[in-house]
């Protein structure tokens, strides 16, 4: 990490220390420590069960002389920091000691009874001592040799108080028994991750305190999470954002489907924006675009299909109109109505059915012609789409003085499927071609493995920064989306081909078994379909061949 994060101003920065042990039965896996924090009034931490830790102390840098381990600036360097470093590992010991009584240290001899040292957990903890006064009464040097530097989060903006925390991980060191402070901390406990993640346990767990335990949870020893800790080249900051929902406000973490959509509409942490995908309701996502998903939520459809609007003004252009619905017509029309103008052109990313039947409908009510292409094979396909214009690969759609879509034909998930991209805004309207969360489904014979692998690749040669899917939220880092999407479809047809050579000449159930192994079973059916076209593509390579309801490797 380079030295250029700075924190925000708004939120103080602390440490945490996460002491791991193994496993007081025998059994494989670790303990960690955890202490479960006093009741106090209008705390968000009020009774929550969390690991040591807290502020850091303008004072913790007088310590720096009392350390034995990294210095400063390799601390600083490893944290993304100028300087400063070592200020969080000398808090996240300091910290250990006052609200669990375990002290990451030497002697002068080597040794010490950290049980005579109790006076100086309430001297620190009050503030009437620093670590430095403590080292040097004491004549100990903080050990900070096996400190690994494990994650970094951010509390939400829009919260009263916010922490920029680091965690650390270490082992508890032997023959110390951790003892509560009974001020912050109020009762310890030894927990394996699993045990305290069980909902019956009844557990007050924040978010972070969450996902930093089903992370430990994967580790058979101490001893594997602190070598895959020291292994981790950059960690990345985390921080979660506050959302609405149907249940109420929301806590979203970074790896959720509405995070960088979140990000985008509410930077500041107000909390109005949904967490979810509600149906009639249009989101304004940018000045330009507004989202309307319909009532269609399904097993293929997710949420249900949105649809876009994009214009300026009194002009407005409907990008999948959806399935027929009366109702999702009616929220169309109002959408158009409330955002002052009214809707003068249809675009069909394709012609699936939960995608383009509702264009006859929105075309009788407005007027409006309808672009898009008639697929190659009806099979699947929309008998009622009738375009009025043809939309040509490279074509663009002046939608107002400022805003410009143009056409891109993306073939693969569908024959016709085309992806419409905003110029000023870098935002692709992707429709199915790619999907948020999961992979689409390639069905041949007008669903074609080769052509979506290059379109995908074509994509990667346009300046994005959104997509927009036919399905689900705003999606952000379209490059590297679209080169995860590359690389499980290459990962996916190098275990067609070694399962080919190990079991061919077979039929496709065992294929099926074998290449999609990671797949529940009763989503096999739809993975046949996939399958099947990448044996195809195989096949048109000379890599596979088939003989009658038999394939082999070529």
């Amino acid at each position: 990490m380079s030295g250029g994060y700075t924190a925000p101003g708004d939120a103080r920065l602390a440490a945490s220390l996460l002491l791991l042990r193994e496993r007081a039965d025998g059994a494989a896996g670790l303990e960690v420590l955890m202490v479960r924090r006093a009741e106090r009034v209008d705390d968000m931490r009020s009774g929550a069960v969390v690991f040591p830790g807290g502020v850091v102390d303008e004072r913790d840098r007088e310590a720096h002389a009392h350390c034995i381990g990294p210095d400063d600036a390799s601390v600083s360097a490893l944290l993304g920091l100028a300087a400063g470093g070592l200020d969080y590992l000398v808090a996240a010991v300091r910290e250990s000691f006052e609200e669990v009584g375990v002290l990451l240290a030497q002697g002068g001899e080597g040794d010490f009874d950290v049980a005579a040292l109790t006076t100086w957990r309430d001297r620190l903890q009050s503030g009437n001592a620093s670590m430095a006064d403590f080292c040097r009464a004491e004549g100990l040097r903080l050990d900070l040799r096996d400190l690994v530097y494990f994650s970094h989060w951010l509390t939400p903006p829009g919260v009263p108080k916010r922490f920029d925390t680091r965690f650390f991980i270490a082992t508890a060191p032997a023959g110390q028994v951790a003892q509560a402070d009974l001020g912050e901390a109020v009762e310890l406990m030894w927990l394996t991750p699993q045990a305290a993640l069980e909902p019956q346990r009844g557990l007050k767990l924040l978010p972070v305190t969450q996902c930093t335990l089903q992370d430990l949870a994967r580790f058979a020893s101490p001893a594997a999470a602190l070598a895959e800790a020291r292994a981790r080249k950059d960690i990345t900051l985390s921080m979660p954002r506050l959302a609405t929902s149907s249940r109420g406000r929301r806590i979203v973490l970074p790896d959720a489907l509405p995070y960088a959509e979140i990000g985008r509409l509410d930077p500041l942490g107000r909390g109005d924006v949904s967490c979810e995908l509600l149906p009639g309701r249009a989101v304004r996502l940018s000045p330009r675009i507004l989202r309307v998903t319909a009532p269609n939520a399904g097993p293929m459809t997710g949420p249900g299909t949105n649809s876009y609007l994009v214009g300026e003004g009194a002009s407005w252009t409907v990008i999948d109109p959806g399935p027929v619905s009366e109702p999702h017509l009616q929220a169309l029309l109002s959408a158009a109505a409330e955002a002052g103008g009214r809707i003068e052109r249809i675009l069909v990313t394709h012609t699936h059915r939960d995608h383009s039947p509702g264009a006859v409908a929105l075309a009788a009510a407005t007027g409006a012609p309808v672009w898009g292409r008639v697929a190659a094979h009806p099979d699947w396909q929309d008998p009622t789409f009738a375009p009025t214009c043809v939309a040509e690969h490279g074509e663009r759609l002046p939608l107002g003085p400022d805003t410009t879509l143009r056409v891109i034909h993306t073939p693969g998930h569908a024959s016709n499927h085309l992806c419409y991209l905003l110029e000023e805004e870098r935002t692709l309207f992707t429709g199915d071609h790619v999907m948020q969360g999961s992979t689409v489904v390639i069905n041949p014979p007008d669903g074609d493995m080769a052509a979506y692998l290059q379109a995908l690749e074509a994509l990667l040669a346009e300046d994005l920064q959104w997509l927009a899917p036919g399905h689900g939220f705003l999606v952000a880092e379209p490059q590297a989306v679209l080169r995860g999407l590359i690389r499980h479809r290459l990962g996916r047809e190098a275990k067609v081909a070694v399962a080919l050579q190990a079991l061919g000449p077979c039929g496709i159930e065992p294929l099926l078994c074998a290449v999609y192994d990671d797949v529940p079973a009763a989503l096999h059916p739809v993975a046949q379909r996939s399958l099947l076209a990448h044996l195809l593509k195989l096949q048109a390579q000379g890599a596979a061949r088939a003989e009658g309801a038999l394939w082999s490797a070529a």
